[in-house]
């Protein structure tokens, strides 16, 4: 499945005509896999997750943030896959748009992917999430460490939603405890603020 075909839900929500969310025309630059946290003030407040994952983002919805405590278990929510490019996205998203509201990237960097089987031989990471339990080490500017996203309900036709659990693993470092305040966090790519940025109108 190419990405045309994977952006197909995200573009199908969006008017590009209104918001200047990326359509997916083009690669992000960098290397790769990426990940990205942004902090998103739409009808709810919540963090999105997402890990590059071949020519798209995977996405989740964290209600209350990744955090570094091991101890966490924070819940996810799967969204649509989107650009690569939305890694660098901040901005306002316009009322009436889907997801309205302000956008910083909280975090991002460059991940590992730690899946393998019970034997240690790698397991493809597409194929770890399809089978409903990932691991990959974080090497961002605030999140660092081996993470765990697994599927604990749902997603199997079963009329129930999907949903997934984010932890961090036991050992290394730990940073902090639990995650900001998301009023008062700033972007790790411009130093605002989600108010900042819905005063700013979303200006780059």
């Amino acid at each position: 499945m190419g990405a045309d075909e994977r952006l197909r839900e995200y573009r199908g929500k969006r008017d590009f005509g209104r918001t200047r969310e990326p359509a997916g025309q083009g690669p992000s630059g960098g290397p790769g896999p990426r990940f990205v946290v942004q902090i998103h003030d739409a009808r709810r407040m919540h963090f999105d997750f997402r890990l590059q994952v071949g020519d798209v983002l995977k996405s989740w919805s964290v209600p209350k943030g990744p955090s570094g405590d091991p101890r966490d278990k924070r819940l996810a929510v799967p969204t649509e896959d989107h650009p690569l490019e939305y890694e660098d996205f901040e901005g306002v998203i316009p009322k009436g748009e889907y997801g309205g509201g302000a956008v910083i990237v909280w975090d991002r960097g460059t991940y590992e992917p730690l899946s393998h089987d019970r034997r240690g031989r790698p397991v493809d990471f597409a194929q770890s999430l399809e089978r409903g339990h990932a691991t990959f080490r974080l090497r961002g500017a605030k999140l660092h460490g081996e993470y765990a996203l697994t599927r604990f309900r749902g997603g199997r036709g079963d009329g129930e939603e999907e949903a997934w659990l984010l932890v961090k693993k036991g050992g290394g470092r730990v940073n902090g405890h639990g995650t900001p305040d998301p009023r008062r966090a700033r972007s790790v790519r411009t130093g605002r603020t989600l108010a900042q940025v819905a005063a700013e109108g979303g200006g780059q």
